[in-house]
This record gives structure tokens, sequence and C-alpha cells, in this order.
């Protein structure tokens, strides 16, 4: 089951993007996505420094 998300202050770190959006529970989650083909990199995290870390860090193997 895929889930629809709105986010909001959507911010793009080399090929990752950071997005900010609400889960089913009402809680803020945030979230980094690479957006590079064939990659495959995404995960949520508690914090928004976490996902900026996780942005600033990611090495991309499809390079």
């Amino acid at each position: 089951m895929t889930a629809h998300r709105r986010f909001r202050s959507v911010v793009r770190i080399g090929p990752v993007q950071v997005g900010t959006s609400y889960d089913g529970r009402g809680r803020e989650r945030h979230t980094a996505a690479c957006t590079a083909p064939r990659c495959g990199f995404s995960a949520d995290y508690d914090s928004r420094a976490a996902a900026e870390l996780a942005a600033r860090t990611h090495r991309c193997p499809a390079r």
C-alpha cells in the first residue's frame, strides 16, 4: 500500500531531496530521497537535522 503524502518545505541537497510531511498518526516526519536513476535511497527521520545530514553524506552508488 502506498502512502500519498503532502510534502512541505522541500529542499534539494545534491541529488537528494528532503521534505517534511505528517504520517498517518499526525506526527511530523522528515524524508530524504535520492532522485538519481537506479539509486533507490529513501529514509524517514524524526528530525529535520537528521534528514539533512543523511542527504549531505549520501554517496550514490548509481554514479
